[in-house]
């Protein structure tokens, strides 16, 4: 069997793999997993609500596992998604509160997604200058930052921004919000789901066609896979480690056209729910391809959502497991791999 094949088995073998064993532990808790996974997909895929649901919480990962996956193909393993997405989140809202009501719906949106970039960006950039500067490893530079990233939008909100007796600032301009689908279609009816669910998959189609078809993405990949060669031949491999952490941070920061501008519209505690910890099980279930991290986003987004509606029956808890599972086999299905090809 080829190398490509193997590649293209280990995700599927993964999920399978996982989907088997949670079903044991269903069984175990006393329920049918037929009557689990088929009430889970009623709930999902069977309502225009939770196809909706899904596809909400599709789009921030596609957001945060893109900023794993660019990053990676360099080498370099972007743990802070989470804290660029924070950043990204308040800089949007902050943006979006200050704006003056007579700007532009096209001119409020797009100033508001270039304050998230910029804030994402920026905040990883911190980890990639630590690397390249004084040889700080990025796992432990981002994840600190996470932390720091915590710290600072709390106390920014808590003490200076937030509305009185809340726990979230001002609202958005109304100009600077993403229209939901519902509300220009009529698809998924009353559900969060927004049109930056179209930004998401054309980043993503981007970071494909700048990862493998670009002389820049071409270098970056070399550094990554050899980087005393790469520097040999020419390559700048500091700048291509700074470029590739800052775009990956640019790309988490965009989460918050998702989640401030087509939904919450202000920034608020606990908003992002730590979903840029769960881009990093994203992008490596799709081999940090940024293609099929559409498909691996719209999975983990499944179980996220249809965890929820199933709670009645049995534990969410239960499908964070088979989340983990499915990473545990990625990593274990691939080294097992690697020796057979």
């Amino acid at each position: 069997m080829s190398r490509k094949s193997i590649q293209l088995l280990i995700p599927l073998l993964s999920i399978l793999s996982a989907l088997v064993v949670s079903s044991l532990i269903i069984v175990l808790a006393g329920r049918d997993p037929f009557m689990i996974f088929r009430k889970m997909f009623q709930a999902t895929f069977g309502s225009a609500y939770g196809s909706g649901q899904v596809l909400f919480r599709m789009t921030t990962l596609i957001f945060v596992a893109l900023a794993v996956a660019l990053p990676f193909q360099a080498r370099l393993f972007n743990i802070g998604a989470e804290g660029q997405l924070l950043m990204g989140a308040f800089a949007a809202a902050m943006t979006g509160a200050i704006l003056p009501a007579w700007v532009p719906s096209p001119a409020a949106i797009t100033l508001c997604i270039i304050s998230a970039m910029a804030a994402g960006a920026g905040w990883a950039l911190l980890a990639g200058v630590l690397k390249v500067r004084f040889g700080v490893n990025e796992v432990i530079g981002t994840i600190m930052l996470n932390f720091i990233s915590q710290g600072i939008t709390g106390y920014l909100l808590t003490w200076h921004f937030a509305i009185p007796s809340t726990v979230h600032t001002a609202p958005i301009t109304d100009a600077a919000a993403i229209p939901a689908f519902d509300t220009l279609t009529g698809w998924f009816a009353n559900s969060p789901a927004n049109l930056s669910t179209l930004l998401a998959i054309g980043v993503a189609l981007l970071f494909y066609m700048l990862i493998f078809q670009s002389r820049f993405g071409y270098e970056m990949r070399a550094v990554g896979l050899q980087p005393e060669a790469a520097r040999y031949g020419g390559i700048n491999a500091g700048m291509h480690t700074l470029t590739a952490i800052g775009i990956g941070g640019a790309a988490a920061g965009l989460g918050a056209a998702n989640i401030v501008l087509g939904y919450r519209h202000s920034f608020e505690a606990g908003m992002t729910g730590g979903v840029g910890f769960t881009g990093i099980a994203v992008a490596l279930l799709a081999g940090a391809h940024p293609l099929w991290i559409l498909l691996s986003a719209l999975f983990f987004g499944v179980l996220d959502y249809g965890g929820l509606t199933i709670n009645a029956w049995i534990p969410k808890d239960i499908f964070m497991i088979i989340e983990a599972l499915t990473i545990l086999l990625v990593i274990a299905f691939s080294a097992l791999g690697r020796r057979l090809s």
